[in-house]
């Protein structure tokens, strides 16, 4: 009887088990492959793949009309010893990102605190506020920006009403900068949006507990709000600073593609683009993005680092 059951063709030539679960599970996994792979080769053409070029040309003379030279490590040599405007650029991007991350993190999350009541017309206020972010970095607005704080702009005149005379902040070398803080300030929407969410999340039986064991609004906001939004605000951080040092249009239009007046607006970006499609040094442009990743790369480990002291997630045990 058992050598009859093993002769039938439906139970002989079926796989094991195990082996049909392997099968099921690459046929699965070549579905999951098609669908990812509009992506997969669009980060392999637009993004891994020039990369790749870029840290070859990071190695090169290369003037984008002839073929890269190779020179070895000299972009990186002449970088940190022989050009003051690198480290110049540095300082000054240096000083934009530790003052506009803050300032933009602080209006977002005071904002966000305001707008987390539920009172007649928040979403209309919440829209208006947001509305800066969905501009973003263009050319349109960092005009409109430069026009504001021009000699006799509005500022200017507004100023000069209560007796302050800038003679115009883009033009000068001391407020030139504060311009872009204010133009990145400015444009807190999307903090702030994100600050709303992670309000919402805070449980109200936390502020209930608080407020009986006799805690002010000062006291709840920094036991409570602040360590419940920390997670949102270790997110905040690490993104804005990345965008902070990737600013460029508004340093662009609001200084001419100059950086001025006296270098005082010549941020990081802007002197890679002066260097790459202004005078054509290609190589040494691309060098010089490869240490501002590495800079940020570095910037954010110690960010993440530094979070297992501040940070904290519900349900953690510390």
């Amino acid at each position: 009887m058992t050598q009859s059951v093993l002769s039938r063709p439906e139970v002989a030539d079926s796989p094991p088990p195990a082996t049909a679960a392997r099968g099921r599970r690459r046929r699965g996994q070549g579905v999951a492959y098609l669908f990812l792979s509009p992506w997969i080769i669009g980060a392999a053409l637009l993004t891994i793949g020039p990369m790749a070029a870029s840290l070859y040309l990071s190695f090169t003379d290369y003037d984008l009309f002839s073929s890269p030279n190779w020179i070895g490590a000299e972009n990186y040599v002449t970088m940190f010893t022989g050009d003051e405007r690198f480290w110049h650029a540095a300082w000054v991007t240096t000083k934009y990102v530790f003052i506009s991350v803050p300032l933009k993190l602080g209006l977002a999350l005071a904002v966000a605190l305001l707008l987390n009541r539920q009172r007649t017309g928040v979403g209309l206020y919440r829209s208006a506020f947001y509305a800066p972010s969905l501009l973003g970095a263009s050319v349109s607005v960092a005009l409109a920006w430069r026009a504001l704080f021009s000699t006799d702009g509005t500022v200017d005149r507004v100023l000069a009403s209560v007796g302050v005379d800038t003679g115009g902040w883009v033009d000068q070398p001391q407020y030139a900068l504060l311009t872009l803080v204010a133009l990145a300030a400015w444009q807190f929407g999307a903090p702030m949006v994100i600050f709303l969410a992670g309000l919402k999340q805070v449980p109200r039986e936390l502020y209930e507990a608080a407020a009986i064991d006799g805690a002010g609004p000062a006291r709840r906001f920094l036991s409570v709000t602040l360590p419940m939004l920390s997670p949102v605000i270790l997110f905040n951080l690490v993104l804005e600073t990345i965008h902070a040092f990737q600013a460029f249009t508004g340093a662009f239009v609001v200084s001419s593609g100059r950086g001025g007046p006296s270098d005082s607006t010549l941020l990081y970006p802007l002197y890679l683009y002066q260097r790459g499609f202004t005078d054509f040094r290609m190589g040494y442009a691309s060098a010089m993005a490869w240490v501002l990743l590495a800079v940020v790369a570095i910037l954010t480990a110690l960010v993440f680092r530094s979070a297992r002291r501040w940070v904290f997630y519900a349900g953690e045990n510390r």
